[in-house]
């Protein structure tokens, strides 16, 4: 057993990331009653200080000064420091976030928050350094400053700690107020900002920063405009940003995954940590984009991204893991990079060159003197440069990508942060069983069906209560709206797969939590239940992120159950979440894209189909795979094995009655709960669908 040093309560932890700090001089605490009643009985401000395990300016922080023993006796004399997981609290996180927004800064990790004692914010920032730089105070001078405020000038603090209390409980939630019901001009101002902000060269959209980051929920909005208008420069922007992507440096190559953002507008260099969220809704949009174009190249792409996730980020019981750090060996990017010399030795000249011609392997490099494998160049391309056809390319790549993976894994490997959270695994599970929709295969349903099992089985209390992260053999922290919300849509992406009724249940059993735990009368759902730790504010947000919020993924989950028949309140309640958002929704639609999908939906009057018939029968399976494998967007889709499965009559009113005509296959197509004549072909189908 290692022998350290310093040894703080966090080892008593399960998060990776407080674990990574459990060892550091500085005496953390993780976020609990114990931390501030320890502030109040010494009369002392806190540090709370916020972060990710793959959070690279948090580990650079951790090495410049919480492990300097001096600045840590320092910090432990004049301040009680908190350490917290943003993965794990998101609540925590977004209440001190904006803090430093109203502060006037830009957010990011590690946010460090000074805090009363009272847990009222009163100043703070991201990454500080051990020195002065670039105009930027050194962590040390602002401690002691703070350290010496407090002690002279208390007022001044508690001034600032009530102001900034009072303008984070100001804007906490909106109310549904009296704002007009919602149009189509909200999706055509959203699809105008992103025609405005479009990079017609690499694809994506130029931020006023340097980075680009994976744009996948406005890519899904991009497509529901062109579904509906047929405007095709909204496909354009969709298909030429996935494209420089699945090709960019920001996708792994070898192994298959995207990272987290581009540093450049070129998508070439990335920063290297890979995230579950960004690749499962990478995925999805892969996904519909298949469905609108049938070009194989989308299929490629999803199977890529979910081989990895099946290799790289799935525990051996079946739920996926959260993220993978950008660093090895203390250096971003280390595990990635290849130099040529190393190409050629291990493949040999011949077949190294070529790879080297496809992948964009140079003697200079692309990325402090080594390269980031890309591919700048066509497959006809580099196929024709060495005189072989486009299949034995494919042929000697893939032998290649099979020899570089098998030197690669022999690398030490970035850290692994291997809790498991119940939304960014509702994201996957709904991943992989899209995909086993819309390409068939059975594997793919296995593995969303083994990761929704887990969740159920592994991420609930004795009561039942729904809990936020597994690790360990731990499930701990009450989940969130974001977590109820996604949970339910990937129980409906279930059932749309599987047909089997329980998935229907589940996904009506967590919404009807939702309105037990988190409802709001007036406004939008709040983020925290009614049954956990009170916090400073109850926020109520709407803004689109990382990954849908909860109150997207709300309107997104009700209005489908609402469309199979269900309580009329889950439109209602939908209806009054989107007037809540009305004038982020009409204003800054780019930010809230997973909204106005639901928005698309609700507007776009959803048809529902019952297809009743028997599984393996040709004239079933033709009607069912009109429905799964072609886009859709506005449709929700039952099926009733004639005769065989009465819980699904009786869980879903729309498949009620719905049974074989003269004993053929029977597609039934409703809007608002009325139908049209029932059909039999394919043909007939697609023309009720309009």
């Amino acid at each position: 057993m290692t022998a350290y040093p310093f040894t703080n309560k966090l080892v008593h932890e399960k998060s990776p990331y407080l674990l990574q700090h459990a060892h550091n001089p500085v005496d953390w605490h993780p976020w609990g009653n114990e931390a501030f009643e320890k502030a109040k009985n010494e009369d002392k401000l806190l540090l709370v200080s916020i972060g990710y395990a793959t959070c690279h300016w948090c580990h650079v922080m951790e090495r410049e000064s919480f492990e300097d023993p001096e600045l840590a006796a320092y910090l432990n004399a004049h301040f009680v420091p908190v350490k917290v997981d943003r993965e794990e609290r998101p609540d925590v996180d977004k209440i001190y976030m904006d803090s430093l927004h109203a502060l006037g800064q830009q957010g990011g990790w590690p946010l460090n928050m000074f805090v009363t004692p009272e847990g009222k914010p009163v100043t703070g920032g991201t990454y500080f350094p051990p020195k002065p730089l670039y105009g930027r105070k050194s962590f040390r001078e602002l401690l002691e400053t703070l350290a010496s405020i407090w002690k002279n000038e208390r007022e001044k603090i508690f001034s600032t700690a009530d102001q900034l209390t009072a303008h984070l409980k100001q804007k906490a939630v909106s109310t549904a107020g009296g704002h007009p019901e919602l149009n189509w001009e909200a999706e055509e101002q959203a699809v105008t900002q992103f025609r405005d902000s479009f990079d017609s060269r690499h694809g994506g959209f130029k931020q006023q920063q340097q980075n680009k980051f994976p744009p996948s929920m406005g890519l899904m909005l991009l497509l529901r405009h062109f579904h509906r208008t047929g405007n095709e420069h909204s496909l354009e922007m969709v298909e030429k940003t996935l494209q420089k992507m699945f090709a960019g440096g920001i996708y792994d190559q070898l192994g298959g995954g995207l990272s987290r953002y581009s540093t450049d507008y070129e998508w070439l260099v990335p920063h290297f940590e890979k995230m579950l969220y960004d690749n499962s809704l990478f995925v999805w949009a892969l996904i519909e984009t298949f469905q609108i174009t049938k070009n194989p190249l989308y299929e490629t792409a999803v199977r890529d991204v979910l081989t990895y996730v099946a290799r790289d980020m799935t525990s051996p019981e079946g739920a996926f893991f959260s993220a993978e750090d950008a660093d090895s060996e203390g250096v971003e990017g280390k595990f990635y990079v290849w130099s040529k010399a190393e190409i050629l030795e291990i493949l040999g000249p011949e077949n190294g060159e070529l790879a080297c011609a496809f992948w964009d392997i140079t003697e200079n490099g692309n990325f402090e003197g080594n390269n980031i494998p890309n591919r700048p160049r066509s497959d006809e391309d580099v196929a024709e440069q060495f005189r072989i056809t486009t299949d034995e390319l494919r042929i000697q790549l893939r032998t290649a990508r099979e020899k570089l993976m098998a030197v690669r894994s022999k690398r030490i490997r970035p850290l692994l942060d291997d809790k498991v959270l119940t939304s960014w695994n509702a994201l996957m599970i709904s991943a992989f069983a899209r995909a086993a929709r819309v390409f068939n295969d059975a594997d793919f349903e296995k593995q969303a069906v083994r990761a929704a099992n887990f969740i159920f089985d592994n991420l609930r209390n004795e009561s039942g209560r729904l809990l936020r992260r597994w690790r360990d053999g731990e499930a701990r922290f009450p989940a969130y709206l974001c977590d109820h919300a996604q949970l339910a849509v990937a129980c409906l992406d279930l059932y749309e797969t599987t047909y089997d009724p329980e998935w229907f249940r589940k996904a009506d059993e967590l919404s009807n939590e939702i309105n037990r735990l988190f409802r709001n009368e007036t406004g939008p759902y709040y983020d925290t239940g009614n049954d956990g730790e009170v916090l400073l504010t109850r926020n109520a947000e709407g803004y689109d992120g990382v990954e849908p919020s909860g109150n997207s993924s709300v309107v997104n989950a009700f209005l489908r159950l609402s469309a199979y028949g269900l309580a009329p309140e889950y439109f209602a309640d939908a209806q009054r979440v989107f007037r809540s958002f009305a004038p982020h929704l009409e204003q800054a639609g780019v930010s809230f894209s997973a909204m106005l999908g639901g928005l698309h939906f609700s507007l776009s009057s959803a048809k529902e189909v019952v297809i009743s018939g028997r599984r393996g029968e040709a004239e079933t399976e033709l009607l069912l795979s009109e429905v799964r494998r072609e886009f859709h967007p506005n449709l929700v889709v039952s099926f009733v094995e004639n005769g065989k499965n009465p819980e699904t009559e009786k869980i879903i009113p729309l498949a009620s009655g719905r049974a074989m005509v003269n004993e053929r296959a029977t597609a039934y197509v409703c809007q608002n709960q009325s139908c049209q004549l029932p059909v039999h072909t394919v043909s007939e189908l697609r023309q009720l669908l309009g």
